[in-house]
């Protein structure tokens, strides 16, 4: 085994694949976050934008890069995740370094959890939205140009007047929420840009941050059943 192996499936070296997978994954919910806000800008933009990316050849290689991605994210995690449970002694109640209280919560000990939710609701989401019924359905948009592409603003809205659909995306978003919440300080911490200085800030700043995505998503789907839906 190369020593660059070795340091990549070493407990460091997985905490900092973690880092660097789930910062990336981060980039990604913030572009995509970006994306659904065209929903308020009507289905010539929103529908618009939505073929661009489909219709993009690259977009093959930005979506198996992205696979390869939340999959090595999601494998490591898990790999850490079981390592320390192996490792944490059975009476493990409070933890303290350097003579202070290890900095724990609902956010931090429920990451796997949190987790796992995402992984499922990523696939049901692809499932629904990417795999989901296009033109041979009947969803289809004719542009001011006249061309015919997927009404992907019409299935959104469709999706979104079901309640219990609605109320199960609530729930992940602020899972998702809790779980960048401690995501993205733990990542910025692991790949040294942590001071005691500053690590309130960079506290701050994910929480945040987590605030945005996490309750940006949400909200959105709420305004499109009370606004969109309706006009």
């Amino acid at each position: 085994m190369s020593t660059r192996l070795k340091f990549l499936t070493s407990t460091v070296g997985t905490k900092i694949l973690i880092a660097v997978t789930g910062l990336s994954l981060f980039l990604f919910l913030v572009a995509h976050l970006a994306g659904n806000l065209l929903l308020f800008a009507g289905p010539e933009k929103f529908n618009a934008y939505s073929h661009a990316l489909i219709s993009n050849p690259l977009v093959y290689v930005a979506e198996a890069g992205l696979v390869a991605i939340f999959l090595l994210h999601v494998f490591n995690a898990v790999t850490n995740w079981w390592s320390n449970r192996g490792a944490r002694p059975e009476a493990y109640e409070v933890k303290k370094w350097a003579g202070h209280t290890s900095r724990k919560g609902v956010a931090s000990t429920t990451m796997i959890v949190t987790g796992a939710v995402t992984l499922v609701f990523v696939v049901l989401h692809l499932i629904t939205f990417k795999y989901g019924p296009g033109e041979a359905e009947g969803y289809v948009f004719r542009t001011a140009m006249g061309t015919e592409i997927r009404d992907l603003k019409r299935l959104t809205l469709e999706v979104f007047q079901d309640p219990v659909y609605v109320a199960g995306y609530v729930v992940c978003m602020t899972l998702l929420f809790l779980h960048l919440r401690h995501g993205l300080s733990s990542a910025l911490q692991t790949l040294g840009l942590n001071h005691p200085r500053y690590d309130k800030y960079i506290l701050a700043v994910g929480t945040l941050l987590a605030v945005i995505l996490g309750f940006g998503f949400a909200i959105i789907s709420v305004v499109v059943v009370f606004v969109e839906g309706r006009s």
